[in-house]
């Protein structure tokens, strides 16, 4: 199969493409034959070899990137039985020890697959799954309920413009703090209560005016020194979610209690994120999709201003 590979961790360089075996599909596997591929921040991060060992197995070469995708079932092990061969689906997977998605085939646990709502294109479905169930997770660590107030930092990203359409869904008041004119824009258009300029509005006194006695929580998506500030307006009383990997992490303990975590990508979490879809008005926003042999071209994309996510055209 045509895949994009790493020889070794680096820069935009040492991306190259190439023909490489098809992955084995094991007895609880899907192989999933891939349409379109999420191109994430940290994709390069990992490009440049920060996560070798991290998650305790070591990096084999040739190593292909790519956290999220979606396409249609091409084989299932014999233990699959809830997909059939053409099945339009959606995965999130852990590039090692398996590989990921820059390829035209991936396979991944049955239990992390999920069938693409009717609804949903399939370019949206493939750069979804992790920035979505990473939203869903932190507002099930966060516990709103409806009517209290909700700060998104980053609310333009990825996983920031997800988290604004799933917390609007809870009935929470959600003020979105966002990047650039676009950023503001999309974030209103999602549905949040209010929404502001993280790189030039007073973060703290729109908090404060859109929650006078504090907000109850935060779900940060970009850390440094503007969002660290921000969180003085959470109240002693609130919630801080965290997601594992964003950088950098508090210098400083704010009043409220920081909680990290990572994204539940289990069967149960993407049947709840279908229910939702189905349910209501979402939108993966995909800033730019690029062909698969411009691959190097999405990564120098990623040091962008962009809104919502990048993908690449796999298939």
């Amino acid at each position: 199969m045509n895949a994009v590979v790493l020889d070794r961790f680096g820069g935009i360089g040492e991306l190259s493409a190439r023909r490489i075996p098809l992955p084995e599909v094991g007895d609880d596997d899907v192989l999933i034959r891939v349409e379109f591929a999420g191109v994430g921040s940290w994709d390069a991060v990992e490009r440049e070899g920060d996560y070798d060992g991290a998650f305790g197995v070591p990096s084999t070469f040739p190593y292909v990137l790519g956290w999220d995708a979606a396409g249609t079932v091409a084989a299932a092990g014999r233990n699959v039985t809830r997909f059939d061969v053409g099945e339009r689906v959606y995965a999130a997977t852990m590039p090692v020890p398996r590989g990921g998605f820059y390829a035209e085939y991936g396979v991944v646990e049955a239990e992390y697959v999920a069938r693409v709502p009717d609804r949903m294109p399939t370019e949206q479905a493939g750069a979804m799954a992790w920035d979505a169930l990473t939203a869903l997770s932190g507002l099930d660590l966060l516990g709103l309920r409806p009517d209290q107030t909700l700060m998104v930092f980053g609310a333009s990203g990825g996983i920031g413009h997800l988290a604004v359409q799933l917390a609007r869904h809870n009935g929470i008041r959600v003020l979105a703090v966002a990047s650039g004119d676009d950023g503001v824009a999309l974030a209103r258009r999602l549905g949040a209560d209010h929404a502001i300029d993280g790189r030039k509005d007073d973060v703290l006194a729109a908090a404060y005016e859109f929650a006078p006695g504090g907000l109850d929580a935060a779900l940060v998506t970009v850390g440094g020194e503007i969002a660290e500030r921000s969180l003085r307006a959470i109240k002693n009383s609130g919630r801080i979610a965290w997601p594992n990997g964003v950088l950098p992490v508090p210098a400083t303990s704010p009043g409220a209690p920081v909680s990290s975590y990572d994204g539940d990508r289990s069967r149960t979490a993407t049947d709840r994120l279908n229910a939702i879809i189905k349910a209501s008005f979402f939108e993966v926003h995909v800033a730019r999709t690029f062909p698969m042999e411009r691959v190097e071209d999405a990564h120098r994309a990623l040091n962008d201003h962009y809104v919502g996510k990048l993908a690449l055209k796999v298939g």
